[in-house]
């Protein structure tokens, strides 16, 4: 054999095992395929087999439900319902974006309410311990016996005499008179007067400016009333 015929026959073998390591290994994949599409079947038919109950049971318990409802909402209804559903896709999904933002910004802002939430116990607790609850829970009683006392005419009759009230309450609160009404108080809580008290005494004291200016002015109260 000539060298031109062995290079050929060489040539033709090599080509030869090229050849089958290629169908070898479309063999290999299809093999490997068709391995793989039964196992999908495999899962697939298990799946059905495990669904299968659980989607029987569901059927059961649908038809059951809505037979209970079967007087009240038709096919149609429903039907009409799904497509206004799906008219309104971009709305509930803005609702949908709008309730996430929501939620987005009560976490973010949580720390801060559970702050405001301690700051204000903390304020009603020092408010009970200094005592405004129970002044509170007082003066409640003494509104209660204001309102109990009084009827709806003296209510529009005091109405009606705010202004003269507020007025004359202005006045006693002058300086003048509270000074007047803490000397009057003072001199009460002294101690009581001997009894036996001559004339000539009361009238000595009557040459007291003082006494003067006091007979003076409760003359002018008397003259008043």
């Amino acid at each position: 054999m000539t060298m031109e015929q062995t290079a050929v026959t060489d040539y033709a073998m090599t080509d030869l095992n090229r050849k089958i390591d290629q169908l070898t290994a479309q063999v290999a994949f299809l093999t490997e395929e068709a391995q793989a599409q039964q196992r999908r079947r495999q899962e697939w038919q298990e799946l059905q087999n495990d669904l299968t109950p659980i989607a029987s049971d569901v059927f059961r318990i649908s038809v059951n439900e809505l037979e209970e409802v079967e007087s009240y909402v038709q096919l149609e209804d429903i039907l009409r319902l799904f497509k206004r559903l799906l008219r309104n896709t971009h709305n509930l999904e803005q609702m949908l974006d709008q309730l996430e933002s929501t939620m987005a910004m009560f976490q973010e802002i949580s720390p801060l309410t559970q702050d405001a939430f301690l700051t204000l116990m903390n304020r009603l607790d020092e408010a009970e311990r200094k005592g405004y609850f129970a002044f509170m829970r007082a003066g409640m009683g003494v509104m209660e016996n204001i309102v109990t006392s009084f009827s709806e005419e003296d209510v529009r009759q005091l109405g009606d005499n705010i202004v003269l009230i507020l007025q004359t309450v202005k006045e006693m609160t002058q300086p003048e008179i509270m000074s007047m009404v803490r000397d009057s108080v003072e001199v009460l809580r002294e101690e009581e007067p001997p009894q036996d008290v001559s004339l000539f005494t009361i009238v000595r004291q009557l040459n007291d400016p003082e006494v003067k200016r006091g007979l003076s002015k409760t003359l002018s109260v008397l003259r008043t009333v």
